[in-house]
């Protein structure tokens, strides 16, 4: 009886591993749209509910949140996201790197925070053009406007650069496995705002924010795999749709067959001129019939040109002179 009941014990154990693991799946680089495993509107929405830099990347790395599902270098764990920063004048730029291995980098996503003319802070969340393609921008309207204004522009401002590299990582860090991708879309739109609003541009605004992320970025991912970029997993994709375009999915044209533009073009042509034909004809005997009528009248005389006629003859009959014998 024990050992029947070990028994159970074990296929239920089994069972329950086996569902959890079906549940899980790797989301790995191989995927042809590696940057829908980190939203950047997400991103854009914990950026201005952090309260510094160092907030923020604890907030990207929330184990709770799960903010991102990437894995890029495919060892079954999300990679951490680690935060620099650079600055100049009054321009600063946020970069997003993930660790994927000892002393390499792959920049994820860029934050553009800039103070214009009037005193305003713009902020622009860029894609990397590897990851998400040239021109993949998101710009957050805040409801309110972001503590973490006030960490830039303070007097006492420090750049922000992460103490933590691979191997290396805060106590609040648990790595978990990436969810599937259409999973991870659903739980991920929890975490954003939907007070704020988020617009959708190709066109960046700060140029300083442009030359200060040439200097500074890490491509190492990238570099180590072309073929994985966007342009090229989407030139690919591009090709296929062509190709399944050229297929002939047409029907076998009727002999008799005529686009719809020319059916009933030649039988209403003929009918029009039939129409012209008849109403000319008809036009034409018209006249004729009045001539004939004119000549039946003059051929046939009226009653009293007959009458008249012989009461003329009746009085030159009269009118003659009698012969006396």
């Amino acid at each position: 009886m024990k050992a029947k009941v070990l028994l159970l014990l074990l296929l239920l154990f089994v069972s329950v591993n086996n569902l959890s693991a079906a549940d899980v799946t790797t989301v790995d680089a191989k995927s042809s749209n590696i940057g829908e495993n980190l939203d950047l509107e997400a991103v854009a929405s914990v950026f201005g509910e952090a309260k510094d830099l160092e907030d923020f990347e604890k907030k990207l790395n929330d184990p709770e949140a799960k903010i991102t599902n990437l894995d890029l270098n495919e060892d079954g764990k999300v990679d951490y996201l680690r935060v620099t920063e650079s600055s100049k004048g009054n321009t600063k730029l946020v970069t997003i790197q993930a660790v994927i291995g000892k002393d390499q980098y792959q920049d994820v996503a860029t934050i553009d925070v800039e103070k214009d003319s009037k005193g305003e802070t713009q902020v622009q969340v860029v894609g990397d053009v590897y990851m998400y393609g040239p021109g993949y921008i998101i710009e957050p309207v805040y409801v309110h406007p972001p503590v973490i204004y006030l960490f830039f522009w303070t007097a006492v401002y420090r750049p922000w650069r992460s103490p933590f590299y691979w191997g290396v990582y805060p106590p609040y860090y648990r790595p978990w496995r990436p969810y599937p991708r259409g999973r991870y879309r659903t739980n991920v739109r929890v975490n954003v705002n939907v007070n704020n609003t988020y617009n959708n541009t190709t066109i960046r605004k700060s140029k300083t924010s442009i030359e200060l992320q040439e200097k500074s970025r890490r491509n190492d991912f990238g570099k180590k795999n072309p073929d994985k970029s966007f342009n090229k997993r989407n030139k690919k994709e591009n090709s296929k749709e062509k190709v399944t375009s050229k297929k002939d999915t047409s029907r076998k044209v009727e002999k008799d067959w005529k686009p719809t533009s020319q059916r009933g073009v030649k039988n209403s042509k003929s009918s029009a001129v039939s129409k012209k034909s008849n109403n000319s004809a008809g036009d034409m005997k018209k006249p004729t019939a009045k001539r004939d009528n004119l000549s039946t009248q003059r051929k046939k005389p009226s009653k009293n040109i007959r009458s008249s006629n012989k009461m003329g003859a009746s009085n030159r009959e009269a009118k003659k002179p009698t012969k006396r014998k």
